[in-house]
């Protein structure tokens, strides 16, 4: 059958004899238009629309630097503050003595309790003295019989000077008897230390204290025997009313403080716990070494302190502050306005129009909450104390009140007429460099 399609073509005819791809329609054209024109019809209503609310004011709230930023401020002052040195020492008793028996024997008891505070000369354990007194009896019985033997050739010898005299006898027999009495002489002299040795070991078999202090744990039970030899000996007694602590410092100070010294001050030393945050005891430097170590370029100080509440302990470690200088009429900013960056130690400055300005400074001593300016800051200059972390170069702030600001933050507790009088209790005392 003939085809009467003039559209159709054979299958495989040429790709150029194929009939053309037929166009979209007119509506979906439209269609696609009239998408577009939506669409760019609402992003120009957005812009008319937030074009009004671009007012200036609007504007400043992107731009940190034209938005006032609340801080809190405070002027520089002049006044004085310390320069101290920080060490780390360690607490060491100004007598320490290991109680060893003198001499040998049974343990017979202690008359003291571990831990206990005993005062010297007080006993504080008993051995067992009868072999020292069997000794004593034995040595006055031998003197006993050598003072008669002694008598006798001292008779003897009268006689024999008289028969002498008479030229009865020679001269030899008398002088022989002379050396027999002295010989007796020297037996009863030995004879004596003999008797005084043994009163001295009964005397050591009573143990006092050698030195009044605490004692520590007993190293030897009642019952035991006990020798002079032994190395770990009875009990260790050490003194703990005074306390010293010895620390090193570098030996660039040792000017400073043997200067101090020199003009009959003394020197306040402040020992605290390992921490460094609790004050345990306030005390005077004691003395200085003789020497330096030539290995850590320091020199070693010892300090005394009362200890009257006992509790520095032997051996602790402390962190010791020792004020060496006090320094007039400087210049001091809190210690919050110390800021640290590139321009390396800075402070914010705030200038008549209310804006900040980066100023370096140099530091000096730091007391508690206390900072001295050495250079780079005048007197009454107010500086940034608080809120600083969002400032740079140019910002505007706005001067508030501390505690106007510590009450505006979130979860800050409600403070009251006490909670103010205590706040100016701390400042006041807070100003001790000034």
């Amino acid at each position: 059958m003939a085809m009467n399609d003039t559209t159709r073509q054979p299958i495989d005819a040429p790709a150029e004899t194929r009939a053309p791809t037929p166009r979209p329609s007119r509506r979906r054209v439209w269609i696609a238009l009239a998408v577009v024109v939506a669409i760019i019809g609402g992003i120009a209503a957005w812009f008319l629309l937030r074009a009004p609310a671009e007012t200036p004011a609007a504007k400043g709230r992107g731009d940190p630097n034209a938005r006032p930023m609340p801080v809190v401020a405070a002027p520089a002052r002049k006044g004085s503050i310390d320069v101290y040195i920080d060490a780390l020492g360690t607490v060491t008793p100004r007598n320490t003595v290991i109680v060893r028996s003198r001499v040998d024997g049974q343990l017979l008891g202690v008359g003291f309790r571990e831990g206990q505070d005993v005062k010297k000369g007080e006993v504080i354990a008993q051995i067992d003295p009868r072999p020292f007194e069997v000794q004593l009896t034995q040595a006055t019985g031998q003197m006993a019989r050598d003072q008669a033997q002694l008598k006798n050739a001292q008779l003897d010898l009268d006689r024999y000077k008289t028969l002498l005299a008479q030229d009865s006898i020679s001269k030899q027999q008398v002088d022989t008897q002379a050396a027999l009495v002295r010989q007796f002489q020297g037996a009863v002299e030995s004879d004596q230390g003999a008797i005084d040795n043994a009163k001295l070991q009964i005397t050591y078999a009573r143990i006092t204290a050698p030195i009044s202090g605490r004692v520590g744990l007993r190293q030897v039970d009642p019952g035991n025997m006990v020798h002079a030899s032994d190395a770990n000996g009875l009990v260790t007694i050490t003194q703990i009313k005074p306390m010293t602590v010895v620390y090193p410092v570098p030996e660039d100070n040792i000017p400073r403080i043997v200067k101090r010294m020199q003009g009959g001050k003394d020197l306040v030393v402040d020992a605290y716990d390992r921490g460094g945050r609790t004050k345990l005891a306030t005390g005077r430097l004691l003395t200085i070494d003789n020497q330096i170590d030539p290995a850590t370029g320091t020199v070693k100080l010892k300090a005394e302190f009362p200890n009257d509440d006992a509790i520095l302990f032997p051996n602790q470690f402390v962190n010791v502050r020792m004020a060496v200088e006090t320094r007039q009429d400087t210049t001091l900013v809190p210690s919050a306005a110390i800021q640290r960056g590139a321009p390396g130690t800075f402070v914010f400055v705030v200038k008549p129009d209310k804006t900040v300005t980066v100023t370096p400074v140099k530091l000096g001593a730091v007391e508690g909450e206390t900072t001295e300016v050495q250079s780079g800051l005048q007197v009454d200059t107010l500086v940034v104390v608080d809120g600083a972390d969002k400032l740079r170069e140019g910002s505007k702030v706005e001067l508030v009140d501390a505690n106007a600001r510590a009450a505006a933050q979130p979860g800050a507790p409600q403070r009251g007429p006490a909670d103010a009088d205590k706040s100016r209790g701390q400042g006041g005392r807070s100003k001790r460099g000034g």
